[in-house]
């Protein structure tokens, strides 16, 4: 079954429009290397900084290390700035690690030397804090869930969220004002996400949107969407590998072998037998009184208002509240705390047979025997992307 976060958390939380202010930036006049080859840009995070050579960890294609001369031009801007006008000009000692920084290498620089002709920086302190902000923005004015329909013409994208009983559907509206991303493939970077048509989202894929909402939340002018095909796993966990932090499990629905990768985003828990028990019969008991399964599905994005005010106003034990809040209040684990035979569930990245986890729940030996329901569970928890762990901590 597929359904795609995530950044993620926290892959959702990456920096919206980070990429694009960087890359928006002008190259600066070069005089007689005007009619050279244009020297290759990439953006990143600074890694290490000695003497005058600079290490980056690029976004696309690994580690880049460079020598910057005294000639080179260094500006920091804003988290969103997209005019390099009132950017300021900084002295190479001003940058740091954990900066971000778009490079642009000089393709005159001698034979075999790699040499910075521009740096455009963020610190990574106004970095934090505008992450800080989106997720809270996000939390307020975002929505999520699995997406029914699509009218490409008329720019409207039908939702399903929650499950059971707090089913309902949301209709998203983009317009021509709409950032519309499509996650890139293994990814669930908020930040990595590539522009992509409406045309370029099918029914069963996760979505989320963030705009303004109507007063009943039936629908949303979206400011921006991003969306992805995400694959719903069931299975016992075969082998498991600590130094590349992966394992092996046999799908319980194509009956093949997976390799799974766990990265330090991915959210997992560890559901304690007496919670697992009282899901699996609550999910029993929608699944055959209400139909619940695919298409009513996705809780809204980042927990939301919505999740964090029915929560607030309910019990947090196995026996009541919303099953969201239960999920976010099951003790979290490390990919340490796994062993083989453990049953999980989990929602990851396309593909198949090498996928990466986005979240996992283990301890769901009960909820295996309503597989529909709990895969709509888990496609809800995933929606939220981590920020309702947070609110349930918060309480």
């Amino acid at each position: 079954m597929k359904n795609k976060m995530k950044s993620p958390v926290p892959a959702w939380m990456a920096l919206a429009g980070l990429t694009i202010a960087l890359l928006a930036a002008a190259p600066l006049a070069r005089g007689q290397g005007a009619a050279a080859a244009p020297p290759s840009r990439f953006l990143g995070t600074i890694t290490a900084i000695a003497g005058d050579t600079l290490t980056v960890k690029s976004d696309a294609d690994g580690v880049r290390q460079f020598e910057v001369p005294a000639a080179a031009a260094i500006k920091r801007i804003a988290p969103g700035q997209k005019d390099l006008s009132t950017a300021a000009t900084i002295q190479f000692s001003d940058l740091a690690v954990g900066d971000r920084a778009l490079v642009k290498l000089d393709s005159n620089a001698p034979a075999g030397v790699s040499q910075a002709l521009q740096i455009i920086a963020i610190k990574q302190e106004d970095v934090a804090l505008k992450q800080q902000k989106d997720r809270e923005d996000w939390q307020r004015r975002g929505v999520g869930g699995l997406v029914k329909s699509i009218d490409s013409a008329g720019g409207a994208i039908v939702l399903t969220s929650g499950v059971g009983a707090t089913a309902k559907t949301i209709t998203v509206h983009t317009s021509k004002a709409t950032v519309l991303k499509r996650y890139a493939p293994a990814s669930v970077s908020y930040d990595a996400a590539l522009p992509a048509p409406i045309d370029a989202i099918h029914a069963g894929d996760q979505l989320r949107a963030r705009g303004t909402k109507s007063a009943d939340g039936a629908e949303i002018g979206a400011e921006e969407v991003v969306s992805g095909t995400f694959r719903n796993i069931s299975g016992v966990v075969g082998s498991l590998d600590s130094a590349s932090s992966t394992f092996v499990l046999k799908d319980l629905t194509t009956k093949k072998p997976v390799t799974i990768h766990v990265t330090p985003d991915a959210q997992m828990r560890r559901l304690p037998d007496m919670m697992a028990r009282m899901l699996a019969m609550r999910l029993n008991g929608t699944a055959s009184g209400s139909g619940a399964g695919r298409g009513a599905s996705a809780q809204p994005a980042a927990g939301g208002t919505e999740t964090g005010q029915r929560g607030a106003g309910q019990s947090s034990g196995p026996g009541g509240g919303d099953p969201q809040q239960m999920l976010n209040r099951a003790p979290a684990i490390q990919f340490a705390d796994l062993k083989k035979g453990d049953a999980v569930m989990l929602v990851s990245t396309d593909g198949a047979t090498d996928v990466t986890a986005i979240t996992l729940l283990a301890g769901v030996e009960p909820l295996l025997e309503a597989p529909a329901a709990s895969q709509s569970l888990l496609n809800n928890w995933s929606m939220n992307s981590g920020s309702g762990a947070a609110e349930a901590e918060a309480q």
